[in-house]
């Protein structure tokens, strides 16, 4: 018994580091973060259908609607980061240095994560869920810090 065990957790083992090296090869270690924003949508869905749920309002158009929405979000996410690339290699070509636009990407990635965990919250307290304060203060301040940092990046470009 015991070694079918080990075999299965061997197995598992070699499943998972398998795919954190192939993820790792494709985005780099920050991967992390997209795999992080990847589990924030299935828990806001989660949250969403069970909010819906309680409520009894649910809606098979509506639970579509936010799934295509969270494909879309994806979509911006890769146009965030590949159009900032294909003007980076447009720059290299005409000696300007446009590496500071990648950040565009990287902005985009992090409004889209608090936008997802402020919706898990707000759905948590629909639910019936206490949520301590701090979160949501703190969400809304970090919010407000990017935002800040992106109005200065333009003031900078101007």
């Amino acid at each position: 018994m015991e070694k079918e065990i080990a075999k299965i957790f061997n197995k598992f083992s070699t499943a998972i580091g398998t795919i954190c090296t192939m993820l790792t090869s494709t985005f780099g270690i920050e991967w992390v973060l997209f795999a992080g924003y990847l589990l924030l949508n299935i828990t806001d869905y989660l949250t969403g259908t069970i909010k819906a749920k309680m409520k009894n309002v649910e809606n098979s158009n509506k639970g579509l609607i936010g799934i295509i929405k969270k494909i879309c979000y994806w979509f911006l996410i890769g146009l965030s980061f590949f159009i900032p690339y294909l003007l980076m290699l447009l720059g290299n070509k005409i000696n300007i240095n446009l590496d500071f636009i990648m950040l565009f990407g990287w902005f985009t990635l992090a409004c889209l994560i608090i936008n997802e965990t402020r919706s898990i919250i707000e759905n948590l307290i629909e639910i019936g869920i206490k949520v301590p304060e701090f979160l949501k203060i703190g969400l809304e301040q970090y919010q407000q810090i990017i935002d800040s940092a992106i109005n200065k990046l333009n003031d900078k470009n101007k």
